[in-house]
């Protein structure tokens, strides 16, 4: 069941079907707790088995289920709740769960929490430590390094809740939502150091009808990354810095992808992050698209690119023969705007000369360089219109 939100007018109107997500039941739910199944809370002993068990037995279970998890530390290694389940489950977290300190424990799985075929999941409360130090360290000195594990994956779940968690020190991306449906994230906490490589704080792709709102996220990559097949999504009062913005892409990775499409993001703050609002594609053949985004009522506070369109991203120039994006980017609102950027061009729209960005609307906008100095903005094979007043200098027409 879903309910639709319809945000703008005319040609820019933002469908967003957002899911009804329900968390209730009237049936008391039978409660399994991991220190019943021979979890220990010193953060020591390993409790992989032990929450195996205990998700074996919610798993199958015709009543709903919470598998609740105490305070204390708890020692996972890398561990997969697989469904489909008879009934749905909450998992309610009032301990840490923790990576091991060894890196290499977690193998090349790329997981350390996997939910997978899973519907009607809720993971309450709780925090990840990721412990994922040593493992920036041995990418950094080039060592031979496992491939790195993402904190919590979501894998074709359906009507999935991620409330009040935290995240801390995953080694690669800390949340990530794939081929899923009617996902809602809230109230989360995500942390890890600026110099983390790859650390996104969350991660969507091939999914639809996803919220996120009253999230934190401080991280070394993206706060928010938006991979292909992303449709309706809703963002909604994220706090985001350090870390490299709100990314749509990057896109045209491979050749035959579906689009992104009904994405918006309202009610956030950025600080001092690499990036604000990005949209980036690699500058080569793709079936992509980028279509109907909206971004609106976004403060910027020392932030290195607010506005970017990137449409020429090609490492060393490599795999790009025509060095011209195939994405498509269209019907994407900007509407008020404000705050600092730490570089004099504010706005940079660098699209495809072989596929110009149409329908851009720019409306109300006053981005400063540092402490008022006048920015600049860069417009490259882009059409579109504007409204109210614009700052920097429009450059769209």
């Amino acid at each position: 069941m879903h309910m639709v939100r319809c945000y703008g007018t005319g040609k820019h109107a933002l469908i967003t079907w957002l899911p009804f997500i329900f968390l209730n039941s009237h049936a008391s739910p039978i409660t399994y707790n991991v220190l019943n199944f021979g979890a220990k809370s010193d953060g020591k002993s390993d409790a992989t088995q032990p929450f195996l068990k205990a998700w074996v037995a919610a798993c199958t279970s015709v009543k709903a289920a919470t598998i609740y998890v105490p305070r204390g530390k708890y020692l996972i290694k890398s561990i997969t709740f697989r469904g489909p389940c008879k009934n749905k489950i909450t998992v309610k977290i009032d301990g840490t769960l923790v990576a091991p300190s060894d890196y290499n424990a977690l193998g090349n799985s790329g997981y350390w929490i996997l939910f997978i075929k899973v519907n009607r999941i809720s993971v309450i409360g709780g925090t990840l430590d990721g412990n994922g130090a040593g493992f920036w360290d041995c990418r950094k000195l080039g060592k031979n390094c496992p491939v790195g594990a993402r904190s919590i994956t979501f894998n074709w779940a359906n009507d999935v809740v991620v409330s009040g968690l935290t995240s801390l020190n995953s080694q690669l991306m800390h949340l990530v939502i794939n081929s899923c449906k009617n996902v809602m994230v809230k109230n989360v906490r995500i942390i890890a150091p600026d110099f983390s490589p790859n650390t996104d704080g969350i991660h969507i792709q091939s999914s639809i009808g996803v919220i996120i709102s009253g999230t934190s996220i401080q991280t070394g990559d993206d706060c928010i990354s938006i991979g292909p097949a992303t449709r309706n999504l809703w963002m909604n009062n994220i706090q985001c810095g350090p870390g490299h913005g709100v990314s749509i892409g990057s896109l045209a990775r491979n050749y035959n992808e579906d689009g992104v499409q009904n994405v918006t993001l309202i009610n956030s703050v950025f600080t001092g992050s690499d990036n604000g609002l990005r949209i980036k594609s690699w500058a080569r053949a793709s079936t992509g698209f980028v279509t109907n985004i909206n971004y609106q009522n976004i403060m910027m506070k020392n932030v290195d690119n607010p506005i970017i369109i990137d449409q020429n991203y090609c490492p060393n120039n490599q795999g790009c023969p025509s060095q011209a994006s195939g994405i498509k980017i269209n019907q994407v609102t900007y509407q008020n705007i404000f705050g600092t950027s730490t570089t004099q061009v504010a706005m940079n729209f660098e699209c495809s000369p072989s596929n110009p960005c149409s329908e851009i609307k720019i409306q109300d906008i006053k981005l400063t360089y540092l402490n008022n100095k006048k920015a600049q903005s860069i417009c490259k094979n882009i059409k579109g219109n504007t409204e109210g007043v614009i700052l920097p200098d429009n450059c769209l027409l």
